[in-house]
This record gives structure tokens, sequence and C-alpha cells, in this order.
């Protein structure tokens, strides 16, 4: 009796038998459609941009830190107050801010010290108060008086004047602008405050001189005849 022998099918791929593994070293292919993502690059130069930003950062933050620990409490100007003027309490403030050591401020504490006294210069709102800006003296003195003249820049000397000069304004009034040696008049007198040159050139002038001359010059100097001589500086 003959056996009859039975023939299998031969497995094929679709069978389950795994495909052999792609040569080593070979990049794989993306399938269609899909973009790899870009790869990011670090630049040297934005890498230290942004640590020198942060160290500065920091930097400023001790700065300031150690600025508020200095920081103290002054008396500063809240409103104009001209040379001469009573010094109310409204016309000043408290302000906390960093001094120099070296800059002599009002401290807070005193600010019912200043209440009352006078203005020994202009003070302009915002600036610090220095004690040498306050004084106890009046202006005019007795037996003087104030007299404001608006001079040109002929009429003044060439150094600028400064508050406490001592001057002497000169009238010369001709008939022609001719100088006549007994129409000559000099008041002596002292800067009180200089404000600046204005639109029109002219600089609002403030003196003391005597009482009894004060009458005289107030009116000469409607005459717009005057000049300033300036006498030594040197005490």
């Amino acid at each position: 009796m003959k056996s009859s022998t039975i023939e299998l099918p031969r497995p094929s791929a679709r069978n389950g038998v795994k495909r052999s593994a792609e040569p080593a070293g070979r990049a794989s292919v993306p399938e269609a459609g899909v973009v790899p993502p870009p790869r990011m690059r670090r630049r040297p130069a934005v890498v230290a941009l942004s640590l020198a930003l942060v160290v500065l950062g920091a930097l400023l933050s001790v700065w300031a830190y150690s600025s508020l620990g200095n920081a103290q409490q002054v008396i500063a100007v809240r409103a104009d107050i001209s040379r001469g003027e009573v010094i109310t309490e409204e016309a000043l403030q408290v302000v906390r801010v960093g001094v120099d050591p070296a800059l002599q401020v009002v401290p807070a504490a005193d600010l019912g010290l200043l209440v009352g006294q006078r203005a020994g210069a202009d003070l302009r709102a915002g600036q610090l108060v220095v004690p040498s800006a306050v004084t106890t003296e009046v202006v005019p003195h007795a037996g003087f008086s104030v007299v404001g003249l608006s001079l040109g820049a002929g009429q003044l000397p060439a150094d600028a004047l400064q508050v406490g000069d001592a001057i002497r304004v000169v009238s010369t009034p001709g008939q022609q602008g001719d100088v006549v040696e007994a129409e000559l008049r000099v008041f002596d007198g002292t800067v009180i405050s200089v404000a600046p040159v204005d639109a029109s050139g002219n600089v609002a002038l403030v003196v003391e001189v005597a009482a009894l001359q004060a009458p005289e010059l107030a009116a000469r100097s409607a005459s717009g005849k005057l000049a300033i001589v300036l006498d030594s500086r040197e005490r």
C-alpha cells in the first residue's frame, strides 16, 4: 500500500514572517506627510546677553535695597518761598531720600523749628532745605528799604550779580543822555534778589538802600538811565 504525501503551503511574508532588518546605519525614511521638528541651535551671543541681563538686574536690586536702607526723612520745599519771606508749615514737606553724608540737610524732626523763621535765599519747590537757607534776620533791616529795578545788559556788570553783593546804583539822567556831574547820583546798596533774564532781555533786581534814598532811586529808575557798579566781594 502506497502512502500519500501531503504538501503544506509555504509560509509567506503575509503570514507573519518578519522582514529582514534594514542595514545598520541607514536612516529611516519618515512617512509621507510628516515633517520632522526643527533642531534648536544655541547661539552663544544670545546666551551671553541673557546672562548679562540677569547679572545687571541683580546689581540693580542690590543698589535699590542699599539706597532704601540709607534713606532718611528730611525737609523739602513744597511751595516757592521768596528771600525774606516768613516760612510757613504749608510751604514745607517731609520726604524720604538717600542723602550724601557730606550734604547738610534739615531732619524731619526739626520741622517745627523752621516755621516762623525767614528764608535766607529764594527757595524753590522740590529742593531740600539746608540750614544756611534759613535765617531769623529781617529784610529790609531797620533804617533801610528795598527797591525793585529792571535793567538791561548794558546796565549791569559783566559778572553776574549775586545775593549779598555790595553795589552802587548810578543815575545819570542828562537832557540828551549827556553826563552832567551836578545830576550824577550814586546810591549805595546791597543785592537782595536777582531774577533770571526775562523775554525782553532785562533782569529784575531788588536792592536794599537807605530808607531816605529809596524814594529818589525809585523815581529815577523809571527813566531807565541807571547803571550798576559792582564793588569788591572781598570781605
